[in-house]
């Protein structure tokens, strides 16, 4: 019996990182492909310096130490020609990294070092604890009125069910701190990750709260030379705990480039995140406008350099933003001026009026006829 050839090679996955990736999960796990694409924006210079620092402070797969320690033992080899001494310059003075939940932190240790516990016989380089450079701390949340100070999750919502022993309390390490540079007391010249995207707010039913705009401000706040990320792309219209994020994110004329995705499956198979998905390049030394890409099945179908702060919210369409051009320039005057997406006539549309004239309200008319209310100010 002969294999389709094809089939062989529309399902087989060589790289288990690859299979993981296509796993619908609540953490999204980055494919392999993702990550190096993410890498190829940055200078390539930095996988050929030995005192290059790299950090993911949201570790779920390993996925990014992983391909950045490849492309560093190829960088390295002539500077470091014993493999083994190379290996162990990368893995103890170069990758680093902060888990998200015990489990992914011994995932990443075993895609990393190639042992869930570096300091056993069976990994690539030996450290004298069980950590490593990829660390697991559990964190409590602060709780302050019934939402944790830090990132915005409900005392007693879904995922926070902490008095049950064993449950994991989402409280992520890098952002429940006022002071990430002392987790591990050392600057950094890279930061990339996946980081989570949202947490139980203690909303009605399945209501959640973003989270990953607090990664992205962190890693800011921790100043390295580059930063690269990849989130969801609903921070271009605000909305939800996004709205300050959205304004400081399109005031940033650091961000050199940003890939655009609308379609999250083209990015994560079997994942379908609302508003697609983005990610960019953050560079400390770099102000000016930014390359957007436009994406689609995989290729770059429209690429335009321009100020990401034109308007109040982001248009991620390159050919949609020159129609915009277009028509502002023929009719200055805007539909949003005249008309309210909402309250219209500033009267609330769960106003229910009265029917009966009143001195101090006026009439509106409504689709069940006339009422009378304040109008509010």
């Amino acid at each position: 019996m002969s294999l389709n050839p094809d089939l062989f090679t529309s399902v087989y996955k060589p790289d288990v990182l690859s299979c993981l990736a296509d796993l619908s999960n609540d953490e999204v796990f980055t494919p392999p492909d993702v990550a190096n694409k993410m890498l190829d924006m940055l200078p390539q210079e930095l996988f050929r310096d030995p005192k290059t620092k790299f950090l993911d402070p949201a570790c779920k797969s390993g996925v990014f130490l992983r391909e950045i320690a490849k492309r560093l033992i190829a960088g390295l080899a002539d500077k470091i020609p014993n493999l083994q001494e190379r290996c162990d310059w990368i893995f103890k003075n170069q990758l680093y990294g902060i888990a998200i939940t015990e489990l992914t932190s011994l995932l990443s240790r075993r895609s990393v070092y190639c042992s869930k516990y570096p300091n056993s016989p069976f990994s690539i380089t030996r450290f004298d604890n069980v950590e490593g450079n990829i660390i697991f701390h559990k964190i409590k949340h602060t709780w302050k009125n019934k939402k944790c100070i830090y990132c915005g999750t409900a005392e007693n919502g879904d995922l926070n069910d902490i008095a049950r022993e064993g449950m994991e309390s989402h409280a992520y390490e890098f952002i429940h701190t006022l002071h990430p540079e002392e987790i591990f007391n050392m600057k950094f010249d890279v930061i990339i990750s996946n980081p989570p995207y949202q947490l139980n707010d203690g909303g009605n039913a399945a209501s959640a709260s973003p989270i990953y705009q607090y990664f992205v401000k962190q890693a800011i706040k921790l100043n390295p030379r580059y930063m690269t990320l990849i989130i969801p792309a609903r921070w271009y219209a605000g909305g939800k705990g996004l709205d300050d994020f959205r304004e400081a994110m399109l005031q940033q004329q650091h961000i050199s480039q940003l890939v655009d995705i609308p379609n999250s499956a083209d990015c994560f198979p079997g994942v379908n995140i609302a508003g697609g998905i983005c990610y960019f390049l953050w560079e400390r030394d770099y102000k000016g406008d930014c390359n957007i890409k436009n994406m689609k099945d995989g290729e770059t179908v429209s690429e335009q350099t321009r100020p990401l702060n034109e308007f109040k919210y982001f248009v991620r369409d390159n050919t949609a933003l020159s129609i915009i051009h277009k028509v502002l320039v023929n009719k200055p005057t805007l539909l949003s001026s005249r008309v309210y997406s909402r309250n219209y006539f500033r009267v609330s549309t769960t106003a229910k009026g009265i029917k009966k004239p009143q001195s101090g309200f006026s009439p509106v008319l409504t689709s069940k006829g006339v009422i009378y209310g304040e109008l509010s100010s």
